[in-house]
């Protein structure tokens, strides 16, 4: 039964040539279109997220701002600054905080190696820092340690880019380097990474420093910012309810003055671009969906012009006792293969196309984004669904339409 169904299948596509040519190129086409436009669409969502963690991986950064509220008799206006006595106790009074640093900033700072000079954004701080930012150490090199915290060595940490300039192609490990005319040894460089969202510039012309260092060498007594890093990210909001507690109680300010103690909250921002990537997958999806569902309508119209060509065929089956539901299920087969050689063909190029744009390994510019295509095994899954519902509803009508054919007049159809 199924040879004859698919060898009637054939007969037909090699009768209606050109209009068999272009309906499986529709559905082709509307298949690519629904691959394409996910895959994409997931390899812009993963590099924007990829970008956004390059500037804060799940952190919390607690500023000092001015008070907006009068509280307990203190006016408008007072200056809220914290130190790194802060860091240690919110590491004691808040529970669930994995990891923290104070941050100490210097803008122009000037670095010299050898005839070359260049200008960077410097800052102080701990060990931690390096997980809360991702600047990882390039092979070879590694980021500032607790021992050099403790003896206030006199160690740089570069972003890639700086380095580059000021060393060019050769090692930086182990050099040294003139900060604002003092020496410092080079420990290691970051390995380049995509950051989308940043705060003083971006982490690959930046200088990382001790923190007790700074200090001890410029003399702030208040830090720039303090970087938390939860637990867990569900402890979020209790740890930041608790920062605010504890913080409004030493410094006297009202806990729900906002401008007293501004918080930039990676964390929030993470979940909202998670947001934004599932809203773009299913735009893309839906726009190709449409072009699925026009490639729809052409095979529907192939199945009702079979159906018309066969009319005598039908009639002389129903004359001789065929079903109609053998009638029925005959054309419904004939679509879902027509929508299915399309598709598996849509499929076969889509991911040629994938798979070329992940070869050329893209990184800068625009292919930094659109270089990391991903063919999820949902995405085929949905696409061969919908290939499978649009090739039902595009064979069912013709196939009643074919059942309903009185034998007696299709003898004397021409």
């Amino acid at each position: 039964m199924w040879k004859n169904l698919i060898r009637e299948f054939f007969a037909d596509l090699g009768n209606q040539k050109l209009r068999s040519f272009l309906t499986l190129t529709a559905i082709a086409w509307g298949t690519l279109s629904v691959v394409l436009l996910l895959a994409f669409g997931r390899g812009l969502g993963s590099s924007m997220m990829e970008g956004m963690l390059g500037a804060g991986n799940q952190v919390i950064i607690v500023y000092g701002g001015q008070t907006s509220m009068n509280y307990e008799g203190l006016g408008i206006g007072r200056r809220i600054s914290f130190t790194e006595e802060d860091v240690a106790l919110l590491q004691r009074a808040v529970p669930g905080i994995a990891h923290s640093s104070p941050q100490y900033g210097k803008w122009g700072a000037q670095l010299r190696a050898g005839d070359v000079t260049t200008n960077t954004y410097m800052e102080g701080v701990n060990p931690d820092f390096e997980i809360m930012r991702t600047m990882y150490p390039a092979a070879g090199g590694r980021f500032i340690n607790e021992r050099d915290v403790d003896n206030k060595r006199r160690v740089l940490f570069l972003g890639d880019e700086i380095a580059e300039r000021l060393f060019g192609e050769e090692h930086p490990v182990g050099r040294q380097v003139h900060l604002d005319d003092m020496p410092f040894t080079v420990v290691g460089v970051m390995k380049p990474k995509m950051q989308t969202s940043m705060s003083n510039g971006p982490d690959a012309d930046r200088a990382i420093i001790p923190y007790s260092t700074f200090r001890n060498i410029y003399g702030d007594r208040t830090v720039n910012s303090i970087l938390i890093r939860p637990s867990d990210p569900s402890l979020q909001e209790q740890i930041k309810t608790n920062i605010v507690a504890t913080l409004s109680a030493k410094y006297a300010f009202h806990p729900d003055d906002e401008q007293a103690m501004p918080m930039w909250d990676f964390i929030e921002m993470e979940e909202m671009n998670r947001k934004v990537a599932v809203g773009l997958e299913v735009f893309l999806f839906t726009v190709g969906l449409f072009t699925l569902i026009i490639a729809g309508v052409g095979v529907a119209n192939i199945m009702f012009v079979v159906v018309k060509e066969r009319t005598r065929e039908i009639g002389i089956k129903l004359a001789v006792g065929a079903r109609k539901v053998h009638i029925i299920v005959q054309f419904i087969f004939e679509s879902l293969l027509i929508s299915f050689m399309g598709g598996f063909l849509g499929l076969a190029i889509s991911s040629a196309i994938v798979y070329g744009v992940l070869a050329l390994d893209m990184t800068d510019g625009p292919g930094a984004f659109l270089g990391k295509p991903e063919i999820s095994e949902l995405s085929v899954i949905v696409t061969i669904g919908m290939l499978a519902l649009i090739g039902l509803i595009a064979g069912v009508f013709p196939a009643i339409k074919a059942a309903r054919v009185d034998p007696v007049e299709s003898l004397r159809y021409e």
